[in-house]
């Protein structure tokens, strides 16, 4: 048996798609018309907050962490991201790669600097032990595939909740 619909049911079903379609055109044409320093400064604020997370659940506290937004000149090739510490004074600088050289939508780039910074931390959390060990080619990349795992894993933790 068919169905029918009063033409009052068809005129408020339009009108709420009519709106959802709206509200979808509104949002995205507000991702579009943001500037590229718009991003790298809302991308900025998203990592600073998430370092700080980060920072505490891996009991880095009171180390003096920065994050500096870099072009992709300034990274190695095939890299989002670097690390470089001063063990004795606690500092580091994480480089994560710039908006504008991102090829992806501004949510999953959020997710993947998010990503870039956990990664980069447990190589600090790390770098105690790995001071310590002759360094090779061969264990970087098992060292790399170990950490890839362990941010997987703790990031897959994070968003569950």
């Amino acid at each position: 048996m068919a169905r029918k619909y009063s033409s009052g049911h068809f005129c408020s079903l339009f009108f709420v798609f009519s709106a959802l379609s709206c509200a979808v055109v509104s949002c995205a044409q507000e991702v579009a018309k943001t500037s590229p320093k718009d991003q790298t400064l809302r991308a900025q604020s998203f990592v600073s907050e998430r370092l700080w997370v980060w920072q505490k659940r891996l009991g880095l506290q009171e180390w003096k962490i920065s994050v500096v937004m870099s072009p992709s000149r300034d990274l190695q090739s095939k890299t989002v991201g670097n690390i470089h510490w001063e063990l004795d004074k606690k500092t580091a600088v994480i480089h994560i790669l710039d908006p504008a050289d991102y090829r992806l939508p501004f949510p999953e780039m959020l997710k993947d600097m998010e990503f870039t910074v956990v990664h980069e931390l447990v190589h600090l959390d790390m770098a105690p032990v790995l001071s310590e060990l002759q360094r090779s080619d061969a264990n970087r990349r098992e060292e790399e595939h170990a950490v890839n795992h362990m941010v997987e894993a703790l990031l897959k933790l994070d968003r569950q909740r």
